[in-house]
């Protein structure tokens, strides 16, 4: 049976593309709303700093409570609260915040980064419990589609809607979709884990996924491969930057830009959803994510609109890639009572690295220039695969059929 068949699994796609809809809207609104207030590259670094320490302190311990409390109202929680914060943005938007008060938005990104820590835990984790392990491979690769097409159309929306009805009713939309969120989790037919996988110190517990983790080597080099790639090729980040003052385009341009990389990962995970990559995994996402890294250097020396996209789309074809095999690698590696934890750590390898990432790049931005930095970032990501290649020879040598 395809997972498409599975009730539980469709209920669980709908919460994952809700909550993408809620996070890419509020993201390119902010970094819109700021960078019109400053224009300056490095506030929008600061909006990915502001998200991430936050989310770096919270997440080890919403790996834990994802284990150990039922896990369908721990997401539906975040997601009411991810809703709480939209609206307090929207307020803090129609009552027109300068730059004196920026601390408010960026206290606002804070709240919004504990919320999201819990998002991938609750996913990854009811993941497994929607579908059967033969079905894994698949669903990866159809979750993948479903955030990437997340991915399209949130910056797509919130790039149209910020010229149409403005920020403040922007961010009420965003609000909306954490909510739709939150439902689709409640009505989901799935049953949660068994008491006794639920046992043990927080302390002792997050240790146990993080030994896990740390002691698994292909787990471990895809993690640190994806974060070191998404840390110094995050040149996206800098897109309201590049619209301004390179491409000279306007917000509509920005969802473009924003959206084009998932255009190209929502193709290649259609693709793979059918055809799964199993012989030599390793050296396809090495290649992959080397392929990433030459996008980001032509997109930082692109000047025209239609061929910095191009670029863009491109990568995401490569980087789809790799997230297809890295979920493939998580989901079939990861022992059930630990989903919630190993996910966690997932996320700080992975989703932390997108918000310093963007704060490396807005940092870099400040001290070398847009292009420059980008380009720069692009030859490091493609230095990382060499070094990943090197230390981790079971990544290099990966065979999908060695972990079903």
């Amino acid at each position: 049976m395809s997972p498409a068949g599975v009730p539980g699994f469709r209920w669980l796609l709908l919460y994952r593309i809700c909550t993408l809809m809620s996070y890419q809207i509020v993201a390119i609104t902010v970094g819109w709303h700021i960078y019109e207030l400053t224009g300056d590259p490095w506030s929008l670094g600061l909006v990915g700093l502001a998200e991430v320490i936050p989310y770096f302190c919270v997440a080890p311990f919403a790996g834990h409570l994802v284990d150990t409390l039922p896990r369908r109202k721990l997401g539906a929680a975040a997601c009411i609260g991810l809703a709480l914060n939209a609206g307090a943005l929207a307020l803090i938007t129609a009552h027109q915040v300068g730059v004196d008060h920026l601390w408010a938005i960026y206290l606002a990104i804070a709240v919004g980064g504990i919320g999201r820590s819990f998002l991938g835990p609750v996913y990854n984790a009811l993941f497994a419990r929607a579908l059967k392990r033969e079905q894994f491979a698949r669903g990866a690769s159809m979750g993948s589609v479903v955030f990437q097409t997340g991915m399209v159309i949130g910056p797509a929306v919130g790039g149209v809607l910020i010229g149409v009805i403005g920020k403040s009713m922007t961010y009420g939309l965003a609000a909306a979709f954490a909510i739709a969120a939150a439902v689709a989790l409640l009505r989901m037919p799935v049953t949660e884990p068994p008491l006794q996988l639920q046992r043990g110190p927080v302390l002792a517990s997050i240790g146990q996924g993080l030994r896990f983790v740390f002691g698994h080597q292909i787990l471990l080099g895809a993690l640190a491969l994806d974060m070191f790639a998404v840390l110094f090729g995050g040149a996206i980040s800098l897109a309201p930057a590049f619209i301004k003052d390179v491409l000279h385009a306007g917000p509509e341009a920005l969802g473009v830009l924003r959206g084009a990389p998932a255009i190209g990962s929502v193709a290649v995970a259609m693709v793979l959803s059918r055809w799964q990559l199993r012989a030599n995994a390793g050296r396809i996402m090495l290649a992959a994510v080397v392929g990433f890294g030459a996008c980001m250097i032509g997109f930082g020396l692109s000047t025209v609109l239609w061929l910095s996209a191009s670029f863009l789309l491109l990568s995401g074809v490569f980087d789809g890639i790799s997230v297809v095999l890295r979920s493939t690698v998580l989901q079939l590696a990861t022992p059930d009572e630990m989903r919630g934890r190993v996910s966690s750590v997932n996320g700080l390898f992975i989703s932390s690295s997108n918000e310093l990432g963007a704060f490396y790049s807005g940092s870099m931005a400040r001290l070398l220039g847009l292009v420059t930095s980008v380009v720069v970032g692009g030859c490091v990501t493609i230095g990382i695969v060499g070094i990943t290649a090197l230390k981790a020879p079971k990544l290099r040598r990966l065979d999908m059929r060695d972990l079903q």
